[in-house]
């Protein structure tokens, strides 16, 4: 990559760093300050349910806006949002207020996230999309590891002074998006979105299944509702199954945070030079498989936390690998393709958390038995698409010869 492109690059990964960070920091102490407020698994699942729940909601017309509008204005509209939500999250204790933060930081992050990795999209070539997105997707883990420990650290002087910090480092990502970002997307590449400026959700999500990258959408969803049920009530069952505290909750995710940093980093372009994407996406769904149904035979905390290493591992690949499949067979509908993984995302991301919640009242296991019916279900069918491929791609080579 060139200096430009780096340098872009960097100031992406600030943005995507201090806006999960940000939010990392309130992980620790989200299952006592729920407990704090008469509050268990259901309203934990709801939490992250109601965030993916306005997520997809807004993701298509974010993606048609990151088009038309620009992907710098998304991005600064999009952290506005997730620091709105902080500060009401800090201000409010009734759980209908909370319920509202979630709303309000889910349009952001529906602003935010096609935007971003549109804006990668811009700046790079198809051969360095991968790089791109790892390095984004770095940043985002980066934030993980960072934002809970100092969460776990804060929690000293309160269970609330973790979110008013939360909101202002937030504030800062805003505040340093206005003054340094530039726009990536060249004047009149907009890919025809004009012509859909009326098009409702529903038709996005149909027009999106005769797109090339539909199958990748749908592993998407599937292995975002199984993830998501396991990531939902974590900090609920080490608590409740190992007594875990507000700093080993915070040691937990810090140390899956720094396996993601490293793997996208250093790994991730790598195998996919090595072996291709579509190889990377089934042989990283079977160690996901693996990891979660080793999680139901876990008989302690140390075992447990060596589980869900292996499980964020595995994820931390996949992510990228997603984003670059989509991202290479979307051609100039960036933000269209961009909007609607997201909004596939956040299907799963409302169904997984919602149920997992449900069923964890009920049996404390159930999550994680969900998870992986979801994940193994999702490695069959990335197998069977990339079977496909292979014979339309051998189809196509034996028309052009």
């Amino acid at each position: 990559m060139t200096k430009e492109q780096k340098r872009k690059l960097f100031i992406l990964m600030i943005n995507m760093f201090i806006a999960i960070g940000s939010f990392g920091i309130v992980i620790p102490i989200l299952p006592q300050y729920l407990m704090s407020i008469n509050q268990g698994g259901t309203a934990a699942g709801l939490m992250v349910a109601i965030f993916a729940g306005a997520q997809l909601v807004f993701s298509p017309i974010a993606g048609k806006w990151t088009d038309q509008y620009g992907r710098r204005k998304m991005i600064i509209y999009g952290l506005a949002g997730l620091t709105a939500s902080m500060f009401i999250f800090y201000i409010f204790d009734n759980i209908w207020w909370l319920y509202v933060s979630r709303v309000v930081g889910g349009v952001g992050a529906a602003l935010l996230v096609p935007a971003i990795f549109a804006y990668v999209a811009d700046i790079t070539t198809i051969d360095q999309r991968a790089r791109g997105n790892s390095l984004v997707s770095a940043a985002m883990s980066l934030g993980i590891v960072i934002g809970p420990g100092i969460g776990g650290f804060l929690t000293k002087f309160g269970l609330k002074a973790p979110f008013l910090i939360s909101a202002l480092v937030s504030l800062v990502a805003v505040i340093f998006s206005i003054i340094i970002l530039e726009e990536s997307q060249k004047a009149g590449a907009q890919g025809g979105t004009h012509a859909l400026d009326n098009e409702s959700m529903a038709k996005k999500m149909v027009r999106s299944v005769k797109m090339p990258y539909f199958i990748p959408l749908v592993i998407t969803l599937v292995m975002s509702f199984g993830l998501m049920a396991y990531e939902s009530v974590l900090g609920l069952f080490v608590d409740n199954q190992y007594g875990a505290t507000p700093q080993e909750i915070a040691v937990m995710i810090t140390a899956t945070g720094i396996i993601s940093v490293i793997v996208q980093l250093f790994v991730v372009d790598r195998i996919v030079g090595r072996i291709g994407e579509a190889n990377v996406l089934i042989l990283f769904l079977g160690v996901a498989a693996v990891g979660f149904m080793l999680s139901l035979l876990a008989s302690s905390y140390g075992v447990f936390f060596g589980v869900t290493l292996l499980i964020f591992l595995a994820t931390s690949i996949l992510r990228p690998v997603l984003n670059t499949l989509i991202s290479k067979l979307a051609d100039n509908e960036q933000g269209f393709a961009m909007g609607m993984n997201n909004a596939y995302m956040s299907i799963g991301n409302v169904l997984g958390p919602l149920l997992a919640g449900i069923i964890y009242d009920v049996n404390i296991m159930y999550p994680f038995v969900l998870g992986l019916v979801l994940i193994t279900l999702t490695l069959f069918g990335s197998i069977a698409w990339q079977k496909r491929m292979s014979k339309k791609n051998q189809k196509i080579n034996i028309a052009e010869s």
